[in-house]
């Protein structure tokens, strides 16, 4: 027979089993409904949140908990990842961009396929601080390129510091192309690298519409350090394979979603 202890801490174990299934398929835990499914008090939850966190299976945040965020890989490795999905979000979002317009195209694999894109009979000037966007744009004719100054960050690939933001604040840009690490409705977009973080919000900030390009695995999903709001966003491309339902926030936040696009199979 078991004794107390041994019922307690199977009891915890099966909690946190259903925590996790519970995460795993809304996306987010809400500690009042965890404390209401399972008839134990909020404090019993929040404890359970915290130790999954320091487990690293789960990332707390305030009355709940969120998936955790997936720790970038290079850059070479994130170009080998799901290139059609990614393709297919540039081409549609490349449309956009207008006849003398200036435009901040940020730094990510999805943004190069982006000026890859871009019509060949486009006059415009795209503003960037990634030097792979720069090169992509090189031999494009009627493009003027501005790559902005700083510390080139090594793994995304793009500067990233005081004087980058310098040089963005500079400029008012009739569109921007943000770079997405990760995106949730509740907190918006946010990204791994603080010094990262300031540029894309500078660039949200100097820029009159934003577009967020996002394959389906960076929906709902949390980093440490916050970009912007979705009210922040003008546009949001993603594809056919995401489930109106969790779309459902971020059109209900004011922002266009187009899903026009065949999701890529795994």
């Amino acid at each position: 027979m078991q004794n107390n202890a041994d019922t307690s801490g199977l009891m915890v174990a099966e909690r946190r089993q259903h925590i996790l299934a519970v995460l795993e398929r809304d996306g987010k835990v809400v500690a009042a409904e965890l404390s209401r499914a399972f008839g134990v008090s909020e404090d019993t939850i929040r404890r359970d949140l915290r130790e999954m966190a320091n487990e690293g299976l789960l990332q707390r945040v305030h009355g709940g908990g969120l998936p955790v965020s997936r720790v970038n890989p290079s850059f070479p490795a994130r170009e080998r990842q799901r290139p059609k999905a990614k393709e297919e979000l540039a081409r549609a979002a490349a449309t956009l961009i207008k006849r003398g317009q200036v435009v901040f195209i940020d730094s990510g694999t999805t943004n190069v396929a982006v000026a890859r894109l871009l019509p060949r009979d486009l006059e415009a000037t795209v503003v960037t601080n990634s030097p792979p966007v720069a090169i992509a744009l090189s031999e494009h004719p009627r493009v003027e390129v501005v790559l902005l100054g700083g510390r080139m960050r090594k793994d995304p690939l793009a500067a990233a510091d005081g004087v980058t933001i310098a040089g963005v604040r500079q400029i008012r840009a009739d569109l921007c192309y943000l770079g997405v690490c990760t995106i949730d409705p509740t907190f918006g977009v946010t990204t791994l690298d603080l010094d990262e973080s300031y540029v894309k919000r500078a660039m949200v900030e100097a820029s009159a519409e934003v577009v967020a390009l996002v394959t389906a695995d960076k929906l709902g999903t949390v980093s440490p350090y916050v970009v912007a709001p979705l009210s922040e966003l003008t546009w949001l491309f993603t594809e056919r394979g995401v489930s109106q339902e969790a779309l459902a926030p971020y059109r209900a936040a004011g922002v266009t979603v187009t899903q026009d696009l065949e999701a890529e199979p795994a």
